[in-house]
């Protein structure tokens, strides 16, 4: 068969699947332009269900359009020469679209959904982008208005307080504008040599919702420095919205927008350029991590596997197992040169562990579905993941052929992992006390008592406590990875401890 992308029948199955995005993406924008009226309302309860249903809206619409591509042709649909000549009509019909790369990953969804994960090649689907991406800004949409500063800064302040109001009102609009330009003028208009008239702020239009808080995301700029600009709002839950803070240091920012903490409900209707916007104020934050935190999580796996290419052909050093104690349900290894570890379930778990794989898989699942409240790792799920068996060290080869051998086909030149969890690389906590000073260590501690507060708080009980279950960001901050037992606090039952009083209590020194 010819790959000619004007064949009838590649033409329906490319065109369903872009009907396919379009009707997605129609209905994700619909369910985060809800945050605003679940904020205004403080109505928190359904923050979560919006936050779960968003999630399984993609798995929803891949499942639809599978089905629908079935009926659309009376050809063979597991006929790969049939997928290539629909990906060549695809690309001719996506040419235009504003969102194109989006619509690639949803491509990619329909392709590995219809061959469960194989064939992954250029030729089949969008393992490169079709186009170079377009960092040119458009005139015809701008998705930030600017300010310039006047000469009272309380009013700018004012001004943008009244361009981002709410349908109820501010509790103090005028206070808080105040405190905000004196923020402004004592912490942010000192990072600029130059007069403060120079000084533009440029805000996003649209408002980031996660939660219960409400984010205006913006940035101060002269000439080419720019200063991150982020105000937290709150509903006093009694009728106001109230400014919480002014943050504009770049490491508090990447916190915010950080890989252990849940999407963003914003009204992005071109992600890409929200994206570009973002790694303006955090350079140092990846594409893929950006697209997730706006929830176009799916995207940000693709973007992450593009990345991840990229760098295996500038770089040569081979992956190892990861440092730290070995888990006794997942095997783990990492590339020293990229800061991302590779989570493979094993094949059998180690005494004592009594949990399933499918339990470790629905865990998973939870965690991508609750408030990881900055506490939590995102994870990427990926099947039949292909390496090049050169960059594999021995020992690590070794250990996952112990281990997990049923994930693994290795053939002279490729090691292909039927199923692998990816996840930020961060310093085993247990690790980091060996090697940290007395006051790094009483506030790392501290930052582990919250770890554990903050995620009961948020109804998740993280079940095994020990300190290599928890890792310390470049923040400093600490965060749980081990998932295998977590469960919703409110589904355990917690017993009193009864402690001994006795005088002439001994402790065994051998304990």
């Amino acid at each position: 068969m010819s790959h000619d992308p004007h064949a009838p029948s590649a033409r329906r199955i490319a065109k369903t699947i872009l009907y396919g995005f379009d009707a997605f993406f129609a209905d994700f924008q619909n369910i985060s332009l809800g945050a605003k009226a679940r904020f205004e309302t403080a109505n928190w309860t359904q923050v979560h269900h919006a936050h779960r249903e968003r999630l399984e809206l993609y798995k929803t619409k891949v499942d639809q359009v599978c089905a629908r591509v079935q009926s659309v042709t009376r050809k063979d649909t597991g006929d790969l020469s049939l997928w290539r000549q629909a990906r060549q009509a695809y690309a001719l019909l996506i040419s235009n679209h504003s969102n194109y790369e989006i619509a690639e990953t949803f491509f990619n969804s329909i392709f590995c959904t219809q061959f469960k994960h194989e064939f992954i090649h250029d030729r089949n689907l969008f393992v490169k982008p079709s186009r170079p991406t377009d960092n040119k800004p458009t005139k015809a949409y701008n998705i930030y208005f600017s300010y310039e500063i006047p000469e009272d800064t309380s009013t700018l302040t004012r001004n943008i307080l009244d361009d981002f109001a709410f349908s109820v009102p501010w509790e103090n609009r005028d206070r808080d504008a105040a405190k905000l330009a004196s923020i402004i003028n004592d912490q942010v208009l000192t990072e600029f040599s130059c007069p403060a008239s120079r000084v533009r702020f440029d805000m996003l239009e649209s408002i980031f919702y996660r939660n219960k808080g409400a984010y205006l995301v913006g940035r101060a700029v002269h000439l080419d420095q720019k200063v991150p600009i982020v105000i937290p709002l709150l509903n006093n839950e009694q009728g106001g919205i109230y400014v919480d803070a002014l943050i504009h240091e770049q490491d508090d920012v990447h916190i915010i927008f950080s890989f252990t903490r849940s999407y963003f409900m914003v009204d992005a209707p071109i992600p890409s350029r929200f994206v570009r916007f973002l790694q303006s104020l955090m350079p140092n934050k990846g594409q893929e991590e950006i697209y997730n935190s706006i929830g176009f999580n799916k995207h940000g796996k693709t973007e992450f596997y593009r990345s991840i290419i990229s760098h295996l052909k500038q770089s040569d050093d081979k992956f190892i197992i990861a440092p730290g104690i070995k888990g006794m349900v997942m095997t783990v290894f990492t590339l020293p040169s990229y800061d991302i570890v590779f989570k493979i379930i094993k094949d059998h778990f180690d005494h004592p562990k009594t949990v399933t794989e499918q339990i470790v898989k629905d865990q998973y699942k939870l965690v991508s579905r609750s408030d990881r409240a900055g506490r939590m790792a995102d994870t990427q799920e990926y099947r039949n993941f292909i390496f090049y068996r050169n960059r594999f060290s021995e020992e690590l080869l070794s250990e996952l052929q112990a281990t997990a051998s049923n994930k693994l086909t290795i053939t002279d030149k490729q090691v292909i992992i039927k199923h692998v969890y990816t996840e930020r690389r961060m310093k085993p906590l247990n690790l980091y006390l060996k090697d940290c000073s007395e006051e790094q260590t009483c506030n790392v501690m501290d930052e582990y008592g919250n770890a554990i507060k903050e995620l009961a708080a948020a109804n998740i009980f993280t079940g095994d406590m020990l300190l290599k279950n928890f890792g310390v960001t470049r923040h400093g901050r600490v965060v749980f990875y081990d998932y295998d037992e977590i469960m919703p606090i409110t589904e355990c039952s917690f017993r009193k401890i009864t402690f001994c009083h006795r005088r002439d209590f001994i402790v065994d020194d051998r304990m």
